[in-house]
C-alpha cells in the first residue's frame, strides 16, 4: 500500500498546488481558526490554507512532532499558528485546549471539525475495538470539539461576524460500500449531524457545513488492514487522478470565505474519474 500512495501523491502535488491557489487575497484576516486531526492530510493541508488566507490558526491532534513542525512552516510563511497536542477522543483535554486558544489567539470563529479514523472490516469479523476506534474519534470526537467552541462561535455570531461549524464526513456516508458498515455509519452520523445543526444555529447566524471527500491521497487508508480494501484503494490511487489533501483545505476555505448569509451546508468532492 506504501508504495502506490507515495508514487501517487508523488505525481500529483503540482495540482493540488494549482488547487491551493484558487481563493487570493486574505478573505479570513482577523479570524481565529481551530482544525482538529492537523499533524496530516486534509487537516495539514487546511490548517495551512486557512493561514495563508488570513487566519491565525490552532492545530490540534496527537502527534506533537507534526503539529510543531506544521506550525513552524506557517510562523515561517508569516501566519499566526499554535500548536496543541490534544486527544479529542479526552473531553477534558479539548476543554483545556479551548482555553488555550481563546487566551492566545482570542474568540474562536472557525472550527474544522476534522479528525477521523477509518478501519474497514466485516462485521462478522468482530472486530469491536476497530469499532470503538471509529465511534469514539469519528463521532465523539466530534461531539468533543462542538462542545468545546459552539459558545464561541455563538457569541462571535451574536457580534455580527462570521462563525462556522465544518466536519469532514465522506461519500460512505450515502454510499453502500461493502465492508465499510461502522466507517460509514459514523460518517452518515456527521452528515446528518450538520441538517440537524444547521436548522439549530443557522438562526443565531453560525454556519454549519460539512465536507464529502471521495479518495483522498492521504495517510488515511494506510490505516485499513483488510486485504480487499486495501487493494481497492490501492488500484484506485494507481488508476485515477485521485484528490489531494490541498484539493479538499481549498473547499473548506471556500465555504469560510463566503459572504456571512451564505452557507454552503454539504460539498461532495469527488475525483472525477472515480466511478464508486
Amino acid at each position: 500500500m506504501s508504495k502506490p500512495l507515495a508514487a501517487s501523491t508523488h505525481s500529483r502535488n503540482d495540482q493540488g498546488a494549482l488547487m491551493s491557489q484558487i481563493i487570493t487575497g486574505t478573505p479570513l484576516e482577523g479570524r481565529v481558526a481551530v482544525v482538529t486531526g492537523a499533524s496530516s492530510g486534509i487537516g495539514e493541508a487546511t490548517a495551512e490554507r486557512l493561514a495563508q488566507l488570513g487566519a491565525k490558526v490552532a492545530l490540534l491532534a496527537r502527534r506533537k512532532d507534526r503539529l510543531e513542525a506544521a506550525a513552524e512552516r506557517i510562523a515561517g510563511g508569516g501566519g499566526a499558528a499554535l500548536a496543541l497536542p490534544t486527544d479529542v477522543t479526552d473531553r477534558a483535554a479539548v476543554l483545556a485546549a479551548a482555553d488555550r486558544v481563546t487566551a492566545d489567539l482570542g474568540p474562536v470563529d472557525l472550527v474544522f471539525a476534522n479528525a477521523g479514523v477509518q478501519l474497514i472490516s466485516q462485521i462478522g469479523d468482530l472486530k469491536v475495538e476497530d469499532w470503538s476506534a471509529q465511534i469514539d474519534l469519528n463521532i465523539k470526537g466530534v461531539m468533543n470539539t462542538i462542545e468545546a467552541f459552539v459558545r464561541s462561535l455563538e457569541l462571535v455570531a451574536a457580534e455580527g461576524r462570521p462563525a462556522d461549524l465544518i466536519t469532514t464526513s465522506s461519500i460512505a456516508a450515502t454510499r453502500v460500500l461493502e465492508k465499510f458498515s461502522v466507517y460509514s455509519g459514523t460518517k452518515a452520523y456527521l452528515s446528518h449531524l450538520t441538517r440537524l445543526l444547521r436548522t439549530e444555529l443557522g438562526r443565531k447566524m453560525v454556519r454549519v457545513s460539512t465536507v464529502e471527500p471521495g479518495m483522498v491521497d492521504t495517510e488515511l487508508p494506510d490505516h485499513v488492514t483488510d486485504p480487499d480494501a486495501t487493494r481497492l484503494m490501492a488500484d484506485l490511487l494507481r488508476q485515477i487522478d485521485c484528490l489531494q489533501s490541498e484539493d479538499v483545505a481549498e473547499t473548506v476555505a471556500f465555504i469560510a470565505s463566503v459572504p456571512r448569509h451564505v452557507n454552503l451546508t454539504e460539498i461532495t468532492i469527488l475525483p472525477t474519474a472515480q466511478a464508486v
